[in-house]
């Protein structure tokens, strides 16, 4: 389940709690007082056979006897009663459930948990359990407080969900004392049934919701969570606490790609790629929140300090340098500006001290000099109090001055009572205020990773041919899966890779120190000797490595000796002889780390670094989310420090980063082709202006894998079909499709953009065509009609989408096809084809809108079973296809 009933338990029209009580403090006393106390407009029924009354409002002994069916019961009684009253509520029609009580994970009398009877009973009636083992939902904006908080929260625009009642309370009196207000708070507990990815979807669409504050401990349900979270970021900021980034959680692993890797860095990658920005700390969370809520978006990180004092100016730069910002450079101009206006002995640059004693006037001086440069992205307004200026005046001033600018402005009124006042000023305006410089610059830190991250959203990618699924691949693993191995040798790692066209060194085997040097000899040169064997993943940690021998002598002499060091330092290892394999001469190269990695709930994950013998001492290290794509592949390379030397410096040339970059998407491709990968380690990839080389690999195989947490390209879904004599491949949309969508949308005529989006667009930008190239394949599909000839840029001729909603219940669909190809069938290829797309996932029905006048699409609907219904007041027709009803 997802979003179904769930307006029950966020907007009910009654509440019945059961297990109300007289006793003060405990949690069915405190929950009727609450509900009391917000004013909740509808009925509020206690239920508690010993009473007639709670709180002196009139109490029921049984569900059974309620005057009404609740919309919402919240369940405050032992673990024991939970699962019966799931069932009695559910039997009278209530749809949603709030449970507090704790311990229903013990196991019953007779087997099973208390937790999973819960569900069965809650199931046959689609009842939705939030918790159990919550302090409950509030819903301010309806006077709903359904929670045995200590304080009530005030009424806002931000929804705070959390996965720890404890932490939910802590927030409530934080952001209270703060002023801070909230649209919905929900506590979910243990996620028996209502989950992040539920509560996602609901609040997504919620107009009433700014923002979305996530607390997260575990995350259950990876593909859900992803899909809801992608969806609500690209509609409003959500940004996320997530506990759990101490190191020693990470597991000791087989190859140094499952060791750096770690399950935190995964669950980082997963909410950057969701577009969720991560903050470390709650007052982290509610500053980030403030700005974004606020502030003017920036154009870049340059930004000019203000400030009254020197020593705040310094720290507030040392924190911006800190966190890869950059200052503003004042122009020649600008400094004459201030010259003129400033004492004599300002600053005379960036930060901008205008001393101790600046007035009001002096604070508006600068700033509208600050204003008149285009060097500077954003600015920081700092005042420490003193006794000859009024931070208040000074306060008000900036505030004025401010609102006139469409510039970022940031403000950091330093103290405690005297600039309380000043802070209410700026809150007022809406303009962003913080207590010290640097919790100032660090939100500021938070806007910029904001606005990269949503706009990773929206990038279209260069194009990159999909490979194809090697079959020797494939071979490979089953091969080793058969014969009961968990591992490939060298050279089956390397010839996997080979297959999916990531360059590697020529291995060649041999069985004992004569074959070595009979195999150096063939292969000519200078050759490294490592040794073969299942057992030993880290070769140079037993001796198994030796390089630039120079003649088949110095090899064979070579592998007597490695075979009696690695004899003794590893007396149980398998040994399977020697590879072999020519020096590889790279003056300029530097030594990466690139793989694959497996995590319990995300799945597979990329990873790239600063590679070389000391990688886990280096821990410099980026991971990602399969698929990837030309620039997520690239924004990774950019996380890491060793990017900036990749770059090029000194007598270094600048590695092929695209190179680099298609290396990592092919390695994606693999982890998605072959998800019986649990690990796969190449240690060093050599990187140089030439390209990317594999010198050694490894691989370890699980048959019990984990599926992507983001649903890949569904290549299977590919067909070919003949348009008009043209070959056309009928195919799910890429994001590399846009610029081939644009092309399409200047192709249509105005009927044609009238009968598609019900009225006149005149051009498509950018935000839209991503949204309608960038989908996610676990929830809506969409499929074009795509001309692709040799030595031509594609066409697109058509396109029926659909999106179903998250309970995979119903689907809108829409379809266009361009009007030179109108008539030739294409039409009813692409609808047919979304249908059976449709009916295979299990969607119950199809519905559209389409205007009355459109009467090919009326025709092409009526001949494939659609209902046409022209409903009162609607301009539209309403098409209806029951997939139900077909075979």
């Amino acid at each position: 389940m997802t979003v179904r009933n769930l307006e029950f338990l966020f907007k009910p029209t009654s509440v019945a709690v059961i297990g109300a009580s007289r006793q003060p403090g405990s949690v069915g006393n405190v929950v009727v007082r609450n509900l009391l106390a917000a004013g909740f407009g509808g009925p509020i029924m206690p239920v508690n056979p010993k009473h007639e009354s709670v709180a002196g409002i009139l109490a029921y002994p049984s569900v059974g006897v309620l005057p009404r069916v609740p919309d919402l019961a919240v369940i405050c009684t032992p673990a024991a009663t939970v699962p019966g009253l799931i069932a009695e509520v559910g039997d009278r029609g209530t749809k949603a459930t709030v449970v507090l009580s704790a311990g229903l994970a013990a196991t019953m009398e007779g087997g099973g948990s208390y937790r999973q009877a819960a569900l069965d009973a809650a199931k046959p009636h689609l009842l939705r359990i939030l918790g159990p083992n919550c302090i409950g939902i509030a819903v301010p904006s309806i006077g709903l407080d359904a929670t045995f908080a200590h304080v009530a929260p005030l009424p806002g625009r931000l929804a705070f969900v959390s996965q720890s009642g404890a932490l939910c309370t802590a927030v409530l009196d934080w952001a209270r004392a703060k002023g801070i207000g909230f649209s919905h708070v929900v506590s979910l507990g243990d996620s028996a049934d209502v989950d992040f990815g539920d509560v996602l979807d609901y609040l997504a669409g919620e107009p009433d919701v700014d923002a979305i504050l996530l607390y997260i401990e575990s995350i259950a349900a990876a593909r859900k969570f992803m899909s809801a979270a992608r969806a609500a970021a690209r509609n409003k900021p959500v940004v996320a606490v997530k506990a759990g980034r101490a190191p020693e959680a990470a597991q000791a692993a087989f190859s140094h790609t499952g060791t750096l890797a770690g399950s935190d860095a995964i669950v980082d990658a997963a909410l950057r790629r969701a577009g969720i920005l991560r903050v470390h700390e709650l007052g982290e969370l509610f500053g980030a929140v403030e700005t974004l809520a606020n502030a003017r978006m920036p154009k870049g990180d340059r930004m000019a300090i203000i400030t009254n004092g020197g020593g705040p100016g310094v720290m507030a730069t040392d924190t911006l340098i800190a966190a890869g910002g950059h200052l503003a450079t004042l122009s020649d101009g600008v400094r004459k500006r201030l010259d003129a206006m400033l004492p004599a002995g300002w600053s005379g640059s960036n930060p901008i001290d205008i001393f101790g004693d600046a007035p009001p006037e002096r604070y508006r001086a600068a700033l509208e000099a600050v204003f008149s440069s285009p060097d500077v992205d954003a600015v920081l307004v700092i005042n420490a109090p003193t006794a000859i200026a009024s931070g208040l005046a000074c306060a008000k001033t900036v505030a004025y001055v401010a609102a006139a600018s469409k510039r970022c402005v940031l403000t950091a009124w330093i103290g405690s009572e005297t600039a309380a006042e000043a802070r209410r000023v700026f809150a007022e305006a809406h303009i962003p205020t913080y207590e010290t410089p640097e919790r100032a610059v660090h939100a500021f830190r938070h806007v910029r990773a904001y606005q990269t991250t949503r706009a990773m959203l929206m990038e279209t990618p260069p194009a990159l041919t999909p490979s194809e699924r090697p079959a020797a691949a494939r071979a490979i693993v089953e091969r080793a899966l058969a014969e009961g191995r968990t591992s490939l040798s060298e050279r089956q790692a390397k010839t996997l890779l080979a297959s999916y066209r990531i360059p590697v060194v020529p291995t060649h085997v041999a069985q004992d120190p004569t074959d070595a040097a009979k195999q150096a000899q063939s292969v000519g040169g200078s050759v490294a000797l490592k040794i073969a064997s299942p057992d030993i993943s880290h070769k140079s940690d037993v001796g198994g490595v030796v390089l630039d021998l120079a003649s088949p002598q110095a090899v064979k002499d070579a592998a007597i000796a490695m075979l009696d060091r690695v004899k003794r330092m590893a007396p149980t290892a398998r040994l399977e002889g020697f590879t072999i394999q020519p020096m590889a001469r790279r003056a300029h190269a530097f030594e990466l780390i690139v793989g694959l990695a497996a995590d319990p709930v995300f799945g597979p994950a990329v990873l790239f670094g600063h590679g070389g013998t000391a990688v886990e001492i280096v821990a410099d290290r980026a991971v990602g989310l399969p698929p990837l794509n030309l620039n997520l592949a690239r924004e990774m390379i950019g996380r890491t420090r060793i990017a900036r030397q990749l770059g090029g410096y000194r007598d270094r040339p600048a590695v092929d980063l695209d190179a680099v970059a298609t290396t990592l998407v092919r390695l994606a491709d693999m982890a998605i082709d072959l998800p019986e990968i649990a690990e796969l380690d190449v240690n060093p990839l050599l990187a140089d202006e030439t390209g990317v080389l594999v010198l050694d690999a490894r691989v370890r195989l699980d048959k019990n894998h984990t599926r992507p947490a983001i649903r890949p390209y569904p290549r299977d879904l590919q067909e070919e079909a003949t348009v008009k004599d043209r070959r056309v491949v009928l195919r799910p949309i890429r994001p590399e499709d846009e610029p081939a969508h644009r092309r399409f949308f200047e192709t249509l005529s105005p009927e044609d953009i009238r009968f598609r989006f019900f009225g006149l667009v005149r051009e498509m930008p950018h935000s839209q065509l991503a949204r309608f190239t960038q989908i996610d394949y676990d929830r809506e599909m969409a499929f074009i009609a795509s001309a692709e000839e040799p030595g031509r840029e594609p066409e697109t001729l058509g396109v029926a989408r659909a999106v179903c909603d998250p309970d995979n219940v119903r689907a809108e669909f829409a379809i266009i096809v361009r009007a030179d190809v109108k008539g030739a069938g294409l039409g009813r290829m692409l609808l047919e084809k979304l249908l059976r797309y449709l009916r295979a996932r299990g969607v119950a029905e199809v519905v559209g809108q389409t205007l009355p006048d459109n009467q090919a699409m009326l025709a092409l609907a009526t001949e494939l079973g659609f209902a046409a219904n022209r409903l009162p007041g609607c301009e539209t027709v309403e098409l209806v296809l029951d997939l139900r009803d077909q075979d």
